[in-house]
């Protein structure tokens, strides 16, 4: 069932057009983007029902094309719209970063990891090479698999990081477990890479590590 079933002055639309986007509720905005729901499930309910099961925006943006191709109702027309915004997130908070220092927009850096590595089956370990502005020149996932100080080998991040012309790095890596807080080895593996960037004068200055439904940052645990 479409939107036009309900009153003109309820619908997303044109609600939207008469008072602004932020005058819609999250489900209000997903309608306008899915458009139609499924027989029996209104597009309302539908929307709602797709951000209760991903935890809401975060969570949903963070999903893959493959988790979107589980849900009944979401045909590949849906699929393809939801993938383009999730994109166009993306995009956005890579240009900020790319345009301002990361360091001062760290719920940014939050924002702009979830949506690589929120939603990851497996761990993987992400590098942030970023100019002498702290601003991102690019992004790079090095290592996959079970991360160890075995497994992420220094030398393969400083020689990316000189190849960039990188003078800071951010680490971040996830946790497919859902909790996002930092073991003994992740403190351990941060430490060790910090020495060996350190000796070619490239500073480590954060690690964050992306859970479920948290980011934590390492610089503002104090763990640094």
């Amino acid at each position: 069932m479409s939107l036009t079933h309900l009153p003109p002055d309820a619908r997303p639309r044109e609600k939207l057009l008469a008072r602004g986007p932020q005058a819609l509720a999250d489900a209000e905005l997903l309608a306008l983007l899915l458009r139609t729901g499924m027989q029996g499930l209104p597009v309302l309910q539908l929307a709602q029902s797709l951000l209760d099961r991903f935890g809401g925006w975060a969570g949903l943006l963070a999903a893959g094309v493959q988790d979107l191709a589980k849900i009944k109702g979401l045909g590949p027309a849906k699929r393809a719209e939801i993938a383009a915004v999730l994109e166009i997130a993306r995009r956005s908070l890579a240009q900020r970063l790319a345009e301002k220092p990361a360091m001062n927009h760290v719920d940014t850096v939050k924002a702009y990891l979830r949506l690589h590595l929120g939603s990851l089956g497996q761990e993987v370990f992400a590098v942030l090479f970023l100019d002498s502005q702290l601003r991102l020149i690019a992004m790079e996932t090095l290592f996959h698999g079970s991360l160890t100080q075995t497994t992420v080998h220094p030398r393969e991040i400083v020689k990316r990081a000189l190849a960039l012309g990188a003078g800071s790095v951010i680490l971040a890596h996830n946790h497919p477990s859902g909790h996002a807080e930092p073991s003994r080895a992740d403190e351990s593996l941060t430490r060790h890479l910090g020495q060996a960037l350190a000796l070619v004068d490239v500073k480590v200055v954060d690690h964050f590590v992306v859970g479920a439904g948290e980011v934590v940052s390492f610089a503002e645990r104090g763990l640094l």
